[in-house]
C-alpha cells in the first residue's frame, strides 16, 4: 500500500512543486488522509521534492552545464549564482532556525488552509490585468535588490500552504519582474533551496528511517521528476499568454474546502 501512496504523492508534488498552489500544503493534505506513516511523512514530503530541483536541473541542462563551467572565471555567471545565493539566504537562516517549530506547530490541516487562503488572495490582488509593466523581463537583467526582495519574500513559503513558488513569483512580480521571468527566477532559485531543504529534512529524519523506505522514497522521487519536468515545459508556455490568477482562485477554494472537511471530521 505504501508504494501507491508514495507515487499518488510524487505526483502530487511534481504537480504542484512549481505551480503557485503549495506543494508541502498539498502534500500534508495528502499525507494525513491516505495515512503515509507520521514518522516518516515530513521527511517524505520535503525529501520528494529533490526530484522536481532534478527535473529544473535537467530542463535547463545547458545554462547550468555553463553556469558550473564558467562560475570560476566569467563575471557573468559569477554574478548570477551570487544573486542566486542572496535569494537563497533569508530563507535558509530563517527556516534552519525555525524548522522544528514549523514541522510541529504548522505541519496540519488548518494552518495549510490560512497559507492557502493568504497566498490565494495575494495572487489575485498583485497578479492584476493593471498590473504596471514590468521593469524586468529577463532572469539576467535581475538586480541585487530584486533578487533580495525576491528571497525575503520566500521567507513566508516557510508557513505551509504558502507555496515556495507562489512566494517568489509574487516577491518577483512586486519586485518589477514579468510573469515569465519570475517563473523561471523560482525555478532556479528550487534548486539551492529545495535541495539544502530535502537533504537536511533527510539528516533529520535519519533515526526514523531503515533501509526498507529506501524503494518507496526512490519511487515518490522518480514519480516527481517525470511530472515535474511535464509541468516545468506547460507553465513556461502557459504564462505567455495568461496571467496566474486562476490559481488564486483555485487557492481559495481548496481553503474553504479543507475547513469544512476538517469541521466534517
Amino acid at each position: 500500500m505504501l508504494w501507491w501512496i508514495a507515487i499518488a504523492l510524487g505526483v502530487i508534488e511534481g504537480v504542484t512543486e512549481f505551480v503557485p498552489v503549495s506543494s508541502t500544503g498539498h502534500l500534508i493534505l495528502a499525507g494525513t488522509w491516505l495515512e503515509f506513516p507520521e514518522e516518516k511523512a515530513a521527511a517524505f514530503e520535503i525529501f520528494i521534492q529533490l526530484g522536481a530541483v532534478l527535473a529544473v536541473v535537467w530542463f535547463y541542462r545547458e545554462r547550468i552545464s555553463g553556469l558550473v563551467r564558467d562560475v570560476w572565471q566569467v563575471p557573468q555567471a559569477q554574478v548570477f549564482v551570487g544573486k542566486l545565493f542572496v535569494a537563497f539566504l533569508p530563507a535558509a537562516v530563517v527556516g534552519l532556525l525555525f524548522h522544528h517549530w514549523i514541522v510541529r506547530v504548522l505541519f496540519g490541516p488548518l494552518p495549510v488552509a490560512a497559507g492557502l487562503a493568504a497566498g490565494g488572495v495575494l495572487l489575485l490582488a498583485i497578479d492584476r490585468p493593471s498590473r504596471p509593466a514590468a521593469r524586468t523581463t529577463t532572469i539576467d537583467a535581475v538586480t541585487w535588490m530584486q533578487a533580495f526582495l525576491v528571497g525575503c519574500a520566500q521567507v513566508a513559503s516557510l508557513w505551509p500552504g504558502v507555496s515556495r513558488s507562489g512566494a517568489t513569483i509574487i516577491g518577483a512580480l512586486l519586485a518589477g519582474l514579468s510573469r515569465s521571468a519570475a517563473l523561471e527566477f523560482s525555478f532556479f532559485l528550487a534548486i539551492p533551496t529545495l535541495g539544502a531543504a530535502s537533504l537536511f529534512a533527510l539528516w533529520e529524519a535519519r533515526h526514523d528511517l531503515a533501509s526498507a523506505d529506501v524503494p518507496i522514497f526512490a519511487a515518490g522521487l522518480v514519480t516527481s521528476f517525470v511530472v515535474s519536468l511535464a509541468v516545468i515545459a506547460i507553465l513556461l508556455r502557459y504564462v505567455r499568454d495568461h496571467d496566474l490568477r486562476i490559481f488564486g482562485w483555485y487557492r481559495l477554494a481548496l481553503a474553504v474546502l479543507v475547513v469544512l472537511l476538517v469541521a466534517g471530521r
